[in-house]
């Protein structure tokens, strides 16, 4: 029997490893934190599921990943509707028709467009070369200063000019009055939350998993007793950063059970504005129509990524996607070990697209 070693615990590794199982592998998973299903993972809080990393919506257009899924939990109905708060003034997102008639007082989409148009003139037909430049060819001036600029450069830490311009390009914008910020076909939270979905991933007599496990704490034992090493940390890491570290944002959280029955009207509330230090406020019980008599809401703010902290955003920019192909091109080169996830493969995923390099990669290597 091939013995298989999984690093991490989080979803792309948790797929792989239930795939191996299934095909008679001997699957040993590796976790350095004191719970499964990485930044997914979820627990029962004052009878509410809590999301501790962030919030997380279950959303794609594909019919096999969402059969895929509901495998191993029912989901619910909820779509994604977040609001953006600025100084007090509440506008819809994603950028909708709600949005600019609160803005602009515009009815029409084509008065919209129109006043779209105007304030994109701006840029006198330049192509954008920098996030700024690029929303401003969007949304206009207007939505761009109040609801983007402040918002963007918290979460990246560093000026809108700054960035580059692809961050925004698929930035949702709708001439209709629908605040669902998905167009996918399908979308939905797991009832009960997302650990349960790990667990019955890993459920399998070939499993057996560590937590509390560092890898790098006797790697080259670790390498030795497997096959094959799937491996979902940071590339840069494995390779002991030998061509510089890659760059990554970080997020602190503030978690808080209040004595009331509901906070803030909604699972996610952006805060635009720079006098805010927080990007967002999740309360959690939004997430499946909770009634409970208490509440629970997280404050996130961003943070500067170092060795001690969690990255959770890569920053695909020109000097970290080229350092990121040196470390790619050495791991193409490795038969034993397997690179995935949004760290291996320096990627930020949504849910389905891990699934979906999950299952591929176990495809075609087992």
């Amino acid at each position: 029997m091939k013995k298989i070693l999984i690093v991490g615990a989080g979803l792309f590794g948790s797929i792989y490893a239930s795939e191996a199982a299934k095909k008679g592998y001997q699957v040993k998973v590796i976790e350095k934190r004191d719970h499964i299903a990485g930044n997914i993972y979820t627990k029962e809080v004052e009878g509410i599921q809590f999301h501790q990393y962030g919030a997380h919506i279950f959303h794609t257009s594909e019919k096999k990943i969402w059969n895929y899924i509901n495998q191993f939990a029912e989901f619910n109905r909820y779509t994604n509707s977040p609001v953006a708060n600025y100084k007090g003034e509440m506008y819809n997102l994603p950028f909708n028709m709600n949005t600019f008639n609160k803005l602009w007082g515009v009815i029409t989409p084509d008065e919209a467009k129109a006043k779209i148009e105007e304030q994109r003139a701006v840029l006198n037909g330049k192509e954008p070369e920098n996030l700024e430049e690029q929303a401003i060819s969007l949304v206009g001036k207007d939505i761009y200063e109040k609801l983007i600029k402040d918002y963007t450069e918290k979460q990246w830490g560093r000026p809108c000019t700054e960035l580059p311009a692809f961050i925004i390009k698929r930035l949702p914008v709708r001439f209709t009055y629908d605040n669902n910020y998905f167009n996918d076909r399908f979308q939905g939270i797991p009832i009960g939350g997302y650990t349960q979905i790990v667990e019955k991933m890993l459920d399998h007599p070939n499993i057996e998993v560590h937590l509390n496990t560092d890898f790098f704490a006797d790697k080259e034992r670790y390498e030795r007793e497997a096959d094959k090493v799937v491996y979902t940390g940071m590339i840069d890491q494995y390779y002991e950063f030998k061509y510089g570290e890659l760059e990554y944002r970080s997020l602190r959280f503030e978690h808080e059970v209040l004595d009331q029955e509901n906070y803030q009207g909604n699972a996610v509330i952006n805060y635009t504005d720079s006098e805010t230090a927080f990007t967002r406020i999740i309360e959690h019980k939004h997430f499946e129509y909770g009634t409970q008599e208490k509440t629970i809401i997280t404050r996130e703010y961003p943070a500067d990524w170092t060795r001690d902290n969690e990255p959770y955003y890569p920053i695909n920019d020109k000097k970290n996607n080229e350092m990121y192909r040196k470390y790619a091109k050495e791991a193409r080169n490795q038969d034993k070990i397997i690179f995935g996830g949004r760290l291996g493969m320096y990627q930020y995923f949504d849910m389905d697209k891990v699934i979906g390099a999950a299952l591929y990669s176990a495809s075609k290597n087992l």
